[in-house]
């Protein structure tokens, strides 16, 4: 069945105007916001400024919760979930919006830094399913944290702000590129030459004992500069990314060319959603975590148990806490698990089958399944709750679309949907539709977003 464009429903002017001014706002948050540790302390600061409080601040000081209150939970500076109370108790189930905010990256190791033919390197490990000849001759910069033995924790964002120097990887001139053209698109990269020039000139320092002289000028600017040493590499968290900002994509300004739309052009439609809530008769949550692009692992990722523990919280706050209570709060929840899907690209049809697949400027995607082959690893929502969800938004004039990621056997991928669904919610897939998923600069349309956080806020309220 094919939908309807949803630029129709914004014909120039006002309307029109809505759509744009939201996408500035995303365009602003995924410029500034590279990392999982910048998404949370952004939405962290607005959750605060919109009146939810720390769960931490609940917990330690016995307060009540009540409909109607907000509360949130920072997860290790990495994850991030918030809670609107609702007037049904919590045992009845919560409507949950859950995303991921890490994206496909490079991370450095945790002894990076070695000269080569006076050029100082930095050594790198890539996250995530990346194409890894895609990384190399881009403009990149470095995002993230060194916290060194005393405790302090030095904020890194290299490349980035006005006058930045960039960093980036080389690669070789066509004129001696025979044999790597011979390569497969796997190999013409490997992982372990994804490594950062940094630096070329040698200290002024005469000091005999000194044989890495680029290498030591480069240190001597990062201690000045920065606040940290060499050793300080082994305690830090850096991400290898993009730099520059978002940009205006297409001649109408239509889309939005950026890193990290997966999965944040999710996150942050669905964390407005669920800030703009009032009152709902359901506990509205939003849940953003980490590690999604490398199988939800770790303490930051969707099979911890924080997101548990957060409900276990509020319900003890509640004054309802029990065994029972929880896993009834659980089991009896709705989620839409807010991921990315593929859209279809004219340059490569052979992938998609045109009839289910998910296409730019048709609104938001659910995806009934996901997985591989034959929807391994899949949770393949309920034929039910599907009915439930497409009247919800026709019924709003929500503008949707299905699809699959891809022909069948042609390949596939996962979401944190089945995690959730393990504890019996009806879960299904939502989000927008990515070209270039997974590349360094990724493009999606300015109405799929606006469909979503539509879509979004009908499901927190009706679901």
């Amino acid at each position: 069945m094919e939908r309807k464009n949803a630029w129709e429903k914004y014909p120039e002017g006002t309307k029109r105007e809505a759509v744009f001014q939201f996408a500035e706002e995303y365009r602003q948050f995924i410029s500034n916001c590279k990392t999982e540790r910048e998404c949370v302390t952004a939405l962290e600061k607005v959750a605060k400024e919109a009146g939810f409080v720390d769960l931490k601040e609940v917990m330690d000081k016995k307060l009540s919760l009540k409909a109607g209150d907000k509360v949130y939970a920072n997860n290790m500076g990495k994850g991030l979930a918030l809670f609107v109370l609702g007037k049904k108790d919590l045992e009845e189930g919560m409507n949950i919006l859950g995303a991921h905010i890490d994206s496909p990256r490079m991370d450095l190791k945790q002894n990076p830094m070695y000269e080569d033919t006076d050029l100082c390197m930095l050594d790198t490990h890539y996250y995530g399913g990346v194409k890894k000849y895609q990384w190399v001759t881009l403009p990149l910069a470095l995002h993230g944290v060194v916290a060194k033995k005393d405790g302090t924790v030095v904020t890194v964002n290299i490349g980035d702000k006005p006058g930045d120097p960039v960093l980036g990887v080389s690669d070789l001139l066509i004129h001696l590129a025979a044999d790597q053209l011979d390569k497969k698109g796997a190999k013409v990269i490997e992982g372990e030459n994804l490594d950062l020039l940094i630096g070329s000139i040698p200290t002024s320092e005469d000091k005999e004992d000194v044989k890495e002289k680029v290498k030591a000028n480069i240190l001597s600017i990062i201690e000045k500069e920065y606040g940290f040493e060499e050793e300080d590499f082994l305690s830090a968290e850096i991400e290898v990314v993009p730099a520059g900002e978002a940009r205006d994509y297409g001649l109408d300004r239509s889309m939005i060319m950026g890193y990290g739309h997966d999965d944040r052009v999710c996150a942050y439609p669905s964390f407005v959603a669920t800030v703009q809530t009032e009152n709902p008769e359901y506990t509205s949550v939003c849940l953003l975590v980490d590690k999604e692009e490398i199988g939800s692992v770790g303490a930051s990722g969707m099979q911890s148990h924080f997101f548990e523990d957060c409900v276990a919280e509020v319900l003890n706050a509640t004054g309802k806490y029990s065994g029972i209570a929880l896993r009834r709060a659980l089991r009896n929840s709705k989620v839409l698990s807010s991921d990315v899907s593929a859209a279809f690209d004219p340059n490569y049809p052979a992938v998609m089958e045109k009839r289910n697949a998910a296409y730019f400027g048709r609104g938001l995607v659910f995806n009934k399944y996901t997985g591989a082959r034959g929807k391994s690893g899949s949770n393949d929502a309920n034929a039910e709750y599907v009915g439930k969800l497409r009247n919800m938004m026709d019924t709003n004039e929500v503008y949707f679309q299905t699809a699959e990621l891809g022909k069948v056997d042609q390949g596939g991928g996962g979401t944190i949907a089945y995690i959730l669904a393990n504890y019996g919610m009806n879960v299904i897939d939502s989000g927008v539709a990515v070209l270039n998923m997974h590349a360094p600069w990724e493009i999606i349309s300015k109405v799929d977003l606006y469909e979503a956080l539509l879509g979004y806020k009908v499901f927190l309220k009706e679901a």
